[in-house]
């Protein structure tokens, strides 16, 4: 049975590699988190591949999630750039419903390690620059908005229940 994939969007820290390897668990799905699928076939952390440039690091990505896009019955957690490509997101969405984790940026202060996030590694206002730059494509690009304030557990029962609710993992026929 084909099931569609599960996508999840965010800025970093918003937990989509936690909340995606919950609902995989619940949900007897597949996981896959891009950045660490990317690490695992360049054999480089994101920041080598960073210091390459943004572009080298973008072009890796897409081919990454167009590769990864097309399988099925997978929990997918983005980059919190991958809406930076339009392609991304044409390819995500043809098998997948792509879910936004929106989680207030005060509350990705209190919590995220910055010295492993190569965009704001710097210093914590350029995650604000990030939010300007994105929040409006996650609106944009999403298919359903999921608020991250509470717990990891009721933030999972929610994205379930707005998912069965709609029928919107129904099986593909292809």
């Amino acid at each position: 049975m084909k099931m569609r994939n599960i996508v999840l969007i965010g800025m970093p820290g918003c937990g989509k590699t936690t909340i995606g390897k919950l609902l995989a668990e619940s949900l007897n799905m597949k996981f896959c988190d891009v950045d660490a699928y990317i690490q695992e076939n360049t054999k480089k952390s994101i920041s080598e591949i960073f210091k390459e440039g943004e572009a080298v690091f973008r072009s890796i990505e897409r081919k990454a999630v167009e590769k990864i896009s097309k399988e099925y019955n997978i929990v997918i957690s983005t980059g919190g750039g991958v809406v930076k490509s339009f392609v991304n997101i044409q390819n995500l969405k043809k098998n997948g419903i792509i879910i936004f984790i929106n989680r207030p940026i005060e509350k990705i202060f209190e919590d995220i390690d910055i010295s492993t996030r190569p965009l704001i590694k710097d210093r914590k206002e350029k995650l604000y620059l990030l939010y300007k730059e994105r929040y409006a494509l996650y609106k944009k690009y999403c298919d359903i908005e999921v608020m991250n304030t509470q717990t990891l557990k009721e933030v999972v029962e929610k994205i379930i229940n707005s998912l069965s609710g709609d029928e919107k993992i129904e099986n593909i026929n292809h």
